[in-house]
């Protein structure tokens, strides 16, 4: 096809910034956008560089048949019934992370795809940042030799504010080791070559949001954990996070230690360490830019989001596979509800319990 047409379902932050980075894609348009919520609506057609037919109801948009690909930007907790109508179609399809709230959603959203024409891509972006892209290109080369470890450390500022602030809820967003988790539990998963076993994990909300409520329910969502997962290769993956840590130098930094060397990515300093046992030592690595600065629209996530987006467009066109599909979508949420359950109850939960 020439030309690509975007439909936007959920117009919020994501859904503009989705709209502002096909702005930037040649051969694609924004024709459509859907959104309940009219400020929310009109915003969005303020950043379309096209013209946009505006739809209150997303099944109207639907039924108009004006899209080749859909994106759905909604609030986590509406993913799954928004798919539910969507993958009823053969319409490609951008869902935005997490894939749904719940195992068994994500579970059912995994049925729906099975048989349909359309390609399902999860908006999983981090793979796409040029120093994690980076560092997977050279683990690939096999310097870090055989893997052992995965820490992945994300200090940063609290949740920012939605549309009615839904994500102040768990039941909401899945909790915060799925709402903003699923990204690292996916890049551990893909840095390990392996299926998560066994998660261990200790978290709190100590710091944030602690005297809001919204129609008598106080905010219940987490904003300090470690989380360890075991693999079944004996690869270990850690987390930190902090969401009360915004006076930090580096936003995430992520290691991976083999038995032959270490790699580290950097973000926002954009840099990779190298570091090869026997030849380096502490203090004495190798150091490499890892810059973005090529990518046309940086956007929200250092222009990772216009990768992802181009890569899905040439998806589209080619009628080829998703790289980032309903399985890792499904596999990342698992991961985050694993982490929470192992909070609740004080112990270890094995991935078997849940999936």
């Amino acid at each position: 096809m020439d030309q690509v047409r975007y439909g936007v379902i959920g117009a919020g932050l994501m859904g503009r910034e989705h709209i502002a980075n096909v702005n930037a894609l040649p051969g694609v348009e924004v024709t459509a956008v859907a959104d309940p919520h009219e400020a929310s609506r009109d915003a969005a057609v303020a950043v379309a560089e096209s013209t946009v037919s505006v739809f209150a109801d997303y099944r109207e948009m639907l039924d108009a048949d004006v899209c080749d690909a859909l994106v759905v930007a909604t609030p986590n907790m509406t993913h799954i019934d928004v798919l539910r109508d969507v993958l009823l179609s053969d319409v490609a399809v951008l869902v935005e992370k997490p894939m749904c709230t719940t195992i068994d959603d994500c579970l059912e959203v995994v049925e729906l795809s099975a048989n349909r024409n359309g390609l399902v891509w999860v908006g999983l972006e981090y793979r796409y940042m040029a120093p994690v892209a980076h560092l997977l290109d050279e683990l690939a080369t096999g310097v870090a030799g055989r893997l052992q470890m995965v820490a992945i450390r994300e200090h940063r500022f609290p949740f920012l504010e939605k549309v009615g602030n839904w994500n102040r809820l768990s039941r909401n967003t899945g909790g915060t080791l799925v709402e903003k988790c699923c990204h690292f539990f996916d890049l551990m998963s893909v840095i390990a070559g392996a299926r998560p076993m066994r998660v261990m994990a200790s978290g709190g909300q100590n710091v944030n949001h602690l005297e809001e409520s919204y129609e008598g329910e106080h905010s219940d969502i987490l904003d300090n954990a470690y989380v360890i997962v075991e693999y079944d290769n004996g690869v270990r993956g850690l987390l930190d996070l902090c969401m009360f840590a915004e006076a930090t130098h580096n936003q995430e930094e992520i290691s991976v230690v083999g038995h032959a060397g270490k790699l580290e990515a950097l973000i926002p300093e954009d840099i990779i360490r190298v570091g090869r046992r026997g030849e380096h030592r502490i203090g004495h690595v190798e150091t490499r830019g890892a810059s973005s600065s090529s990518v046309p629209y940086q956007g929200l996530h250092h222009g990772s989001s216009y990768i992802e987006n181009s890569k899905f467009v040439e998806a589209v066109r080619s009628g080829g596979e998703p790289e980032v599909d309903v399985m890792d979508g499904l596999m990342s949420v698992a991961v985050g509800v694993a982490a929470h359950r192992s909070i609740e109850l004080g112990r270890p939960v094995l991935m078997s319990e849940l999936i």
